[in-house]
């Protein structure tokens, strides 16, 4: 016994060398979108530890979007923004398992995040966060969420406190929310969901999306059918983490260059999912990536070289020039913050090329200019404040 043991305390150096480490995680690329759901259980788990495994992995997969669940701290979540260097963030402050978003300034412009349901504490005691925001010319929408759990399997709709009645009543709200706000916008619904995919259709929280495939796409349903080693919950095992599109983007989910996937960060440690889940998650993420269609969804070109809007100088202490095409009739500048909140709004003249924002009163920060026309937003651009 001594003999194998002395062996094995031999060949664990060179093991060690031949794994895998988070230096060599990777997902993301400059011509692909990626969008990713992850729950951080209770974040941070581990204090600092966490914040320094959280910010080396995000920057590692180098995602464009990122929904996170169960954020605890908000404190520490505006720490790990700060030592988050392209990627910025937001999240609620509610005070209990909060919900967030972070994402890649370099080829995200965030537009508006908002919740919604306020009133139905029953069917979503986390109200859904919805991000809008602009990638490649194209707009998206993203809604967060995370799921009542537990439960015992079986949908007793006669009780409205029972769990799985609970989550199919939120997946309804939703659904309507989405049919009535979003009827041809590319929606991405992503979270810790709480349930599991494959369930029978009378137990199935999620029914009134399998229901309608013409509209609902689950992207990870074949992980949900699939081997328990991929799925994202792994203490259970089960997989409750998921990311669902809208028609929209059936098109881009169809295409070669697609790829619906759990990343397993517990393959890149050394102590592997014992050490995952002590200073990161019980829960692994799970990232789409696809590759968008050319821009064309009613915002106009928003890349950083787009002639129609300049911004100078930027960044600015007091005040900055906003310069553009002369305007049509009906023209308009915006100027919101990153939460959505309209700050600023001024009517401009037809012919007009140029618009003075003095931000007296404001403080520094990210700020998102919209040039408004009578034919939808023609142009937007990130501004920052630093006094």
């Amino acid at each position: 016994m001594k003999k194998l043991l002395t062996l094995l305390f031999c060949l664990l150096p060179s093991l060690t060398v031949l794994s895998q480490n988070l230096e060599d995680l990777e997902f993301g690329t400059d011509s692909t979108f990626e969008v990713m759901t992850w729950n951080l259980e209770f974040f941070p788990t581990n204090g600092q530890t966490t914040l320094d495994y959280v910010s080396q992995i995000i920057q590692a997969l180098e995602v464009d979007v990122i929904a996170v669940q169960e954020i605890d701290d908000y404190q520490k979540f505006l720490e790990l923004l700060e030592g988050l260097d392209g990627w910025e963030g937001y999240a609620t402050n509610t005070g209990y398992l909060n919900l967030g978003y972070i994402y890649n300034t370099e080829f995200v412009q965030m537009t508006s995040v908002y919740s919604i349901y306020p009133s139905k504490s029953r069917e979503l005691p986390r109200k859904p966060l919805i991000m809008e925001f602009v990638f490649g010319g194209n707009e998206y929408i993203l809604i967060n969420n995370h799921l009542k759990c537990c439960g015992d399997g079986v949908m007793n709709s006669n009780d409205p406190w029972d769990e799985e009645t609970r989550r199919y009543d939120a997946c309804v709200l939703i659904d309507t929310y989405i049919e009535e706000n979003f009827p041809d916008k590319n929606v991405i619904l992503l979270g810790d969901l709480n349930d599991i995919l494959t369930d029978n259709a009378a137990n199935n929280v999620f029914q009134v999306f399998i229901d309608d495939p013409d509209s609902y796409l689950f992207t990870d349903m074949a992980i949900a059918e699939g081997s328990s080693a991929n799925w994202s919950y792994p203490s259970w095992p089960s997989h409750l983490d998921h990311l669902m599109i809208s028609n929209e983007l059936f098109d881009e989910f169809n295409d070669d260059a697609t790829v619906i996937t759990t990343i397993k960060i517990d393959d890149y440690l050394e102590g592997g999912f014992w050490e995952y889940e002590q200073n990161i998650s019980d829960h692994r993420p799970v990232a789409f990536k696809f590759m968008p269609q050319p821009g064309s969804v009613g915002f106009g070109d928003f890349n950083q070289s787009n002639k129609t809007l300049q911004i100078s100088p930027n960044p600015f202490r007091e005040k900055t020039t906003i310069t553009f095409n002369p305007s049509e009739e009906n023209s308009e500048i915006q100027i919101f913050d990153v939460t959505g909140q309209i700050i600023k709004e001024a009517k401009l003249n037809k012919g007009q090329t140029s618009f003075d924002w003095s931000a007296d009163g404001i403080i520094s920060g990210t700020y998102y200019i919209k040039l408004k026309s009578n034919n939808g937003y023609s142009a937007t651009k990130k501004v920052v404040l630093s006094r």
